[in-house]
């Protein structure tokens, strides 16, 4: 993993992350005014008493209002109990005994995703693995108390996701987070954000599912250092890492009062799509989600195809098959009759939103000669369609003329 940036502002950004709570705006603004290392010099002088205003003035370009003053006086007072305590180098040694490495803005794992959240962004990410930031990323999130329809669903939009290429990530809680992440890890890799430090494995239940996802390629990530308690307000601060961090957002099952909606409120505050996926309209389980379909904060997503319609750009080109159902049933069949490189673009195409020629190839791995083959091909077998804005997939399997 490739890292930029000074040891000076390194360390400074774990000084930060350990000395204010996550989110802390205020810590954001200085932090971007003045820059990690100079912002933490300026604080410590405060706190003994020497406050240097007229370097915030000089780089601001001119002299702080009264509000501004006030705001930061009173964020000095609320930061300076920690100081006293602060050993970021401490922190950094930790996580090196633990193999993980310090992620901060400009390094190559750094998500850029995160940027979206201004002030709120996080300083630095402690993480074990690796963060895979390369990938398209969709946030499958849900609730604790998961039916056993809200489990397999969660884990069979993960694995199919996982499979053509994307990254899940998810929360690592019991429930709908766990079983995405079981599922991401059957055929890909998964990111685990966690409320608390990476060397603590909460819930102690799932350990064996974050062990598994560092060492099958995914990580483990905190914005807090090792050793920090994932406290209740520290849970729904990270929702905002995973909603930023996603192209997309998946709400599988949530009740009327859950942390996965605070989740999806945050995706929705930073622009990003959400989907959510319904349940019998009996299940106390699922009336988050159809508080979300119903208000028109989501759209309504039954399957992988429909999650990645989610995804701007569509899936990675290279994306392997699709998992399980009628649409994996489908693939199978067209490669028998028609070809792997049918199969490809088929798989390339939407049940919803249609692509356009240079989409599909782009998708399918294709020339768009080879693509435009195929989508004839797949009209005339009844498994495409041509609309006037592009192609769409039809559900089904070749029929009994192919096979004649």
């Amino acid at each position: 993993m490739t890292s930029t940036g000074t040891e000076e502002d390194r360390l400074a950004r774990a000084a930060w992350s350990a000395l204010v709570e996550p989110g802390d705006r205020v810590a954001g603004a200085l932090v971007a005014l003045v820059g990690a290392a100079r912002a933490l010099v300026w604080v410590r002088r405060c706190a003994q008493g020497a406050a240097d205003w007229s370097l915030l003035a000089d780089v601001a370009g001119g002299p702080l209002d009264g509000v501004d003053r006030q705001r930061l006086s009173g964020a000095v007072a609320r930061w300076s109990a920690r100081l006293p305590a602060l050993d970021p180098a401490a922190h950094l040694e930790a996580l090196g005994r633990l193999g993980g490495a310090l992620v901060v803005p400009g390094d190559e794992g750094w998500p850029a995703g995160l940027d979206d959240l201004g002030d709120a962004a996080p300083f630095a990410l402690w993480a074990r693995g690796d963060p895979s930031a390369d990938r398209a990323a969709v946030a499958v999130v849900g609730s604790r108390a998961a039916t056993a329809y809200g489990e397999r669903v969660a884990y069979d939009l993960a694995e199919g996701l996982a499979r053509r290429g994307v990254l899940v990530v998810s929360g690592g809680a019991y429930g709908v987070d766990a079983a995405a992440h079981r599922g991401a890890l059957a055929t890909g890799v998964t990111v685990v954000v966690l409320a608390g430090g990476v060397d603590r494995s909460y819930p102690a239940g799932n350990s064996r599912v974050f062990e598994e996802a560092v060492a099958r390629g995914g990580a483990l990530v905190s914005e807090v250092p090792p050793g920090a308690l994932p406290t209740r307000s520290r849970f729904l601060l990270r929702n905002r890492l995973i909603a930023a961090w996603a192209a997309a957002t998946v709400v599988v099952e949530a009740a009327w009062r859950s942390g996965a909606l605070n989740t999806a409120h945050h995706a929705v505050g930073l622009l990003r799509p959400l989907g959510a996926v319904p349940g019998p309209v009996t299940s106390p389980a699922s009336t988050g989600c159809h508080r979300l379909l119903r208000d028109g904060a989501a759209v309504c997503v039954t399957d992988v195809d429909e999650v990645l319609e989610l995804v701007p750009g569509g899936a990675p080109a290279d994306r392997l098959p699709s998992s399980g159902g009628a649409r994996s049933a489908a693939r199978d069949g067209i490669g028998e009759v028609l070809g792997e490189t049918s199969a490809r673009v088929h798989d390339a195409l939407g049940l919803r939103a249609p692509a356009p020629v240079e989409q599909v190839a782009a998708r399918a791995g294709t020339t768009l000669d080879e693509a435009r083959g195929c989508l004839g091909l797949l009209e005339l077998e009844g498994l495409a369609e041509r609309r006037a804005d592009g192609w769409v997939a039809v559900r089904g399997r070749p029929g009994p003329a192919s096979r004649a």
